[in-house]
């Protein structure tokens, strides 16, 4: 799959059924090395405000994604599992 398919795909989670956001808000984290995509990093919807270019986002492993349909994409992580970080720009 080409990555300009991607864009405009919702995720969600499985294990919840709750909408993470939709793929052209988000980033990839890719492996310089191999050309790997490692990670998605998805805005995080809570921080509503942003101060000088922070930036508050979840980090979802590659492996916790289940199924790349036609509209969405299906994820599978505990709350547990996320990784939120913060970038600033």
């Amino acid at each position: 799959m080409r990555f300009s398919k991607l864009g405009g795909k919702e995720i969600v989670n499985l294990n919840d059924g709750g909408r993470l956001g939709v793929i052209a808000d988000s980033d990839l984290i890719i492996d310089e090395g191999s050309g790997k995509i490692m990670a998605l990093l998805i805005p995080e919807r809570k921080s509503q405000f942003k101060f000088f270019g922070d930036r508050y986002e979840i980090e979802i492993p590659w492996d916790a994604i289940r199924k790349i349909g036609n509209d969405m994409i299906i994820i599978e992580l505990d709350e547990n599992d996320k990784i939120n970080k913060k970038y600033s720009f």
